[in-house]
């Protein structure tokens, strides 16, 4: 009993918490630093990532009226779409399928059927209005602002309207230098 109580009392004495290190509670003074102070002044420039701008027509979707915006507002260039057809094949071909037309694993599998993204009142909707139901979510879609970025979300947007061009196209959209390879092809 005794051993038992004398192995206690050596352990109390050796615990050593967090609340035991050397610290500073926030705003308090410092010897350490010439100024006093235990907290360092924010560098200029800095950003807080839980207080970043988000009200810009890039990051909401919005023009200036309030209203979708009707372009998209980085330029499209052969990069972004490439970029596009990746993120579209990873974040929404499981449900749309590659080319679009709601007929991918997630319905096969008997879940709801999503938006045929080729269907005319899709490609009549404003990119801003595709970029909120990105962004946010729509009826069975789930949101997805956390998982893709502001910029990968245009990028969809930008590949998605390629996409949908491609299946509504006629050989006469086609340039004539390549018009002959694609009739050879039939």
């Amino acid at each position: 009993m005794v051993f038992a109580c004398a192995s206690l009392l050596l352990q109390a004495g050796c615990r050593q918490d967090m609340h035991d290190q050397p610290k500073y509670k926030p705003l308090s003074v410092s010897s350490f630093f010439a100024d006093g102070r235990s907290a360092r002044p924010i560098p200029v420039g800095t950003v807080s990532r839980d207080q970043l701008d988000e009200t810009d027509s890039m990051h909401t979707g919005n023009g200036p009226n309030g209203d979708f915006l009707d372009t998209i507002p980085v330029p499209v260039t052969e990069a972004l779409l490439r970029r596009g057809e990746e993120r579209y094949d990873i974040f929404c071909s499981p449900c749309h399928d590659l080319l679009g037309t709601g007929h991918g694993m997630v319905a096969q599998r008997g879940f709801k059927i999503p938006s045929d993204l080729s269907s005319d009142r899709v490609r009549n909707l404003p990119p801003g209005y595709i970029f909120q139901v990105i962004t946010n979510g729509y009826q069975a879609m789930p949101d997805y602002e956390d998982q893709v970025p502001v910029e990968d979300r245009w990028a969809i947007i930008a590949y998605l309207r390629a996409l949908e061009l491609s299946r509504h196209a006629t050989i006469a959209e086609v340039p004539p230098e390549s018009r002959a390879q694609l009739e050879a092809q039939k």
